[in-house]
């Protein structure tokens, strides 16, 4: 995709950005060139805000802000006529019309957030195990398009479970279907994913767990992925589940939570505030509650507004279920 008599040194963020064109992906946060820099996205989930930010940077051409088709790109370097030094240009194709970024450099701006109470309330049914699913997605992602780097030790470990199937969207999918990116052979566990699960069995001493485990890493079928899915959720084996969760949420626990404007926090505060009270109430009835918050990007706003919920536990022959509340202001 790069072309040109290339004298610049290609760094791992002119890498990173022809793997986003690889995949059809280009969007500017705007189109205005602010203090000599555009921004485009690189990743944007609960866990990791990023961006690609070109420098000594300029456009011509429409760009379309709304577009949501794949688009084409060619990237290259040429002389700019009035500096008489080197850039990049970048094409952009989003269907009839193009646009042309001149830049001089481009490097990665990154914001890490602690995604280990965050969740989103998609599908119906186990919801628990759909938000570890949903997280450890997200981790997985921030690790392959970041880098190990912005990782801590826990997390490069609790990463290799985004591949172990009865975990993962084959079995409890945190959104509908038609939004799932499907990985190539999302049903063949990762002999990482079955080995740290194994270790979360062993240090919950699950014995029934930790054989079918290791029935599962020689015969990986289907139907042992269903299994294992199903035991999950069964009461007898809460405490493997609930060893994981805990220590994802203390992984996650290394960055930051999100910072709002004034008003936006107070607003916030009241809702966690009526969240503490009914969990308050719930834990005098014997009923254990988490509280899970929804919340809106910071860099870039989108329609999602904060919110905050009660994941109130329950047992159900035998099985671990939860009731959802939102909590409203």
């Amino acid at each position: 995709m790069f072309t040109g008599n290339n004298k610049f040194e290609i760094s791992d963020t002119i890498l990173k950005l022809e793997e986003l064109l690889d995949q059809g992906q280009f969007e500017l946060m705007s189109d205005q060139v602010i203090d000599g820099k555009l921004k485009a996205v690189y990743l944007m989930n609960d866990a990791v805000e990023s961006f690609l930010v070109f420098e000594q940077a300029r456009i011509t051409g429409v760009y379309q802000k709304e577009y949501e088709g794949d688009v084409e790109a060619s990237l290259s370097i040429h002389q700019n006529p009035d500096t008489e030094k080197e850039e990049f240009v970048l094409v952009v194709y989003q269907g009839d019309t193009v646009c042309t970024l001149f830049f001089a450099d481009i490097v990665l701006e990154t914001h890490l957030y602690d995604y280990g109470k965050v969740g989103h309330f998609w599908v119906e049914g186990y919801e628990y195990l759909r938000q570890l699913e949903y997280r450890l997605a997200i981790l997985r992602d921030k690790r392959d398009y970041l880098g190990e780097v912005y990782c801590n030790a826990a997390e490069l470990k609790l990463a290799h479970l985004a591949e172990f199937p009865p975990l993962n969207y084959c079995c409890y999918p945190a959104v509908p279907e038609k939004y799932i990116v499907p990985k190539e052979n999302p049903w063949m566990p990762s002999e990482n994913a079955i080995r740290v699960m194994m270790e979360f069995a062993k240090q919950t001493e699950d014995k029934s767990l930790q054989r079918i485990l290791s029935f599962y890493k020689k015969h990986s079928w289907r139907w042992v992925t269903r299994w294992i899915a199903d035991m999950l959720h069964k009461n007898v084996h809460a405490e493997v589940v609930d060893l994981l969760t805990e220590e994802l949420t203390k992984a996650a626990s290394d960055y930051p939570e999100r910072r709002f404007d004034e008003k936006e926090e107070k607003e916030h505060k009241i809702l966690l505030e009526r969240a503490k009270q009914e969990q308050r109430k719930l834990k005098e009835q014997g009923i254990k509650a988490d509280i899970v918050r929804e919340e809106p990007f910071i860099t870039s706003r989108d329609s999602l507004r904060y919110k905050v919920y009660l994941m109130e536990w329950r047992s159900k022959r035998g099985n671990r279920i939860v009731k959802i509340k939102e909590i409203n202001n």
